[in-house]
């Protein structure tokens, strides 16, 4: 179950989605777990029918799992990751408009309405418009569905991946003689994990029929040519595959982080570097890059970019893009400095004309400067040297950090027992004897990435949702909700002048109001992007 902070995050988000009932359908199966239909009656009060039509709207929109126990029967669970997607829904449309133009962000924003609908559904909702028109559509649809940015909605993706799991992985352990070692234990959870892979592979393999011709030529030949424009199969239902959208967003914060710390030209080859592995980029996962050559990211680089201008040269020449690029690559790659502090700092890995942009590297840093940021916020530079000195130099004594920092023990105390207030450093006990009096103990501070990391995350999660609670108490004030009212009558939308300046004012407070909170909503769900979903590598190595 998700923690409080993630509960009602998710119950606000579903009540400014689909209303008050709805939201307390979920907030029933977030308190209580998984829940049968009938205790799902029980304890939320509510009708069975309006149960049963809350129950199927969730499931419309992917935020309800089921599952059956063969003691219970059949059980319905909130899919929490699924729900806390809809924060960055206008990201979403934002990166398929700059993809694939607004008959891109039409059919993304169309499906993301309606949780998941087949092609002719599509096709019936856009606005009517020529044949012309409709073949634009079309084509899009196409290219949204082959590179993998809509996904088939199968029967899998409404099942909990949580059980199949523990069944594959009973399965394995029951074929295993004796008492398991813990070898085969980590080989039976490896492989329940990858024959769920493989399900899901071919589960969504489908969506696609493509039109085969033969090749124009005067020689028979067997050999059948695919058409670009193929056929999107009608009877599959499509939804937006996040991962993929994942990447557009993580791509942008790498190629921000390598402006900060050095240039616009640094940017542009990174930018480019990754749009020649874009296509094969498929999740969040991949540890780095495939190979990539000079040429092909010089490739990417229009006429206009003149990367020279962010390089140092004795020589009054022009200077080429390409040359320009081998400079970038070593500055990012820190090929002046081999050592390994240098190569854990550096974006990418540059070896016999091969680079690598390396996603896990950047991923670590990134969130290390999450929790640099949080820290300086609250205790300040001090608070942060004293952080990076523990990560840096592992567990440490309290004289020690005072010696090695150069501060003061009386403030090194207070400093150190606020930050383990906010779960930021831990402790480590060290017993002199077996008695294990504290007088007699050594207590070593360290820092538990693991355990700060998911304290932020708690932390920004309740920050989002006293945004959005905020957010509605603002809408939901008599004269705001009384002005947005007078201005979606359809004389009013016709004619603005029947609003007074009155009116006028306070829907300008309103609106920035709402701007500000919503740029204050992106950066909190921005690092909340960094912490959760770029952290899928691990910290053992951060």
């Amino acid at each position: 179950m998700a923690d409080s902070h993630t509960s009602r995050l998710c119950v606000q988000i579903i009540d400014s989605h689909f209303g008050a009932l709805t939201a307390k359908v979920a907030s029933v199966l977030l308190t209580r777990g998984r829940l049968m239909l009938p205790h799902l009656v029980r304890y939320s009060g509510l009708k069975p029918r309006t149960v049963r039509a809350a129950v199927l709207v969730l499931v419309q929109h992917n935020l309800l799992w089921h599952a059956t126990i063969d003691r219970e029967g059949e059980v319905l669970e909130v899919n929490v990751d699924e729900c806390l997607m809809r924060l960055r829904f206008a990201k979403y449309v934002w990166v398929a408009e700059n993809l694939f133009g607004d008959a891109g962000r039409d059919i993304v924003q169309l499906i993301l309405d309606h949780g998941k609908l087949r092609s002719k559904d599509i096709h019936q909702h856009l606005p009517t418009m020529d044949h012309k028109g409709t073949k634009v559509y079309s084509q899009t649809l196409y290219k949204l569905v082959e590179a993998s940015y809509l996904k088939p909605s199968t029967i899998l993706s409404h099942e909990s991946p949580r059980d199949k799991i523990i069944k594959y992985e009973a399965e394995e352990k029951a074929k295993i003689a004796g008492f398991p070692t813990s070898k085969q234990l980590r080989e039976a959870k490896e492989t329940a994990e990858a024959k769920l892979k493989r399900e899901e592979e071919a589960a969504e393999s489908v969506g696609l029929k493509r039109k085969a011709k033969d090749q124009p030529s005067h020689r028979p030949s067997k050999r059948k040519n695919v058409d670009e424009d193929g056929d999107v199969d009608e009877t599959v239902y499509f939804r937006v595959n996040f991962d993929k959208f994942n990447i557009h967003l993580r791509n942008s914060l790498i190629e921000r982080a390598v402006r900060e710390r050095y240039n616009e030209g640094a940017a542009l080859v990174v930018k480019a570097a990754l749009k020649v592995t874009e296509s094969s980029q498929r999740n969040l996962l991949d540890v780095r890059t495939e190979p990539i050559s000079v040429s092909n990211i010089a490739l990417q680089l229009s006429e206009d970019d003149d990367l020279s201008t962010g390089l140092a040269y004795s020589s009054k020449k022009k200077i080429s893009n390409t040359t320009c690029i081998k400079e970038y690559l070593g500055i990012l790659s820190s090929a002046d400095n081999p050592t390994l502090e240098s190569r854990a700092a550096a974006f990418l890995s540059f070896d016999s004309q091969k680079i690598h942009i390396e996603f896990e590297l950047i991923s670590k840093r990134l969130r290390r400067s999450v929790l640099e940021a949080v820290t300086r916020e609250r205790h300040g530079t001090q608070g942060v040297r004293i952080v990076r000195l523990l990560l840096q130099t592992g567990k440490m004594e309290e004289k020690q950090i005072a010696k090695v920092a150069m501060m003061a023990a009386k403030d090194v105390r207070p400093l150190l027992s606020a930050l383990a207030t906010d779960s930021i450093i831990s402790t480590s006990e060290v017993p002199k004897t077996s008695e294990r009096n504290p007088l007699r103990t050594i207590y070593l501070w360290y820092v538990d990435l693991a355990k700060a990391y998911s304290v932020i995350l708690g932390q920004l999660y309740k920050t989002l949702y006293n945004i959005s609670l905020r957010r509605q108490t603002e809408r939901d004030a008599p004269l705001v909700r009384a002005v947005l009212q007078k201005r979606e009558r359809t004389d009013v939308k016709m004619d603005e002048s029947l609003l007074s300046s009155l009116d006028r004012d306070i829907i300008e407070g309103w609106e920035q109001k709402e701007e500000r909170l919503t740029v204050l909503e992106m950066r909190v769900e921005e690092s909340v992007f960094v912490l959760r979903d770029m952290g899928v590598f691990g910290i053992d190595d951060d």
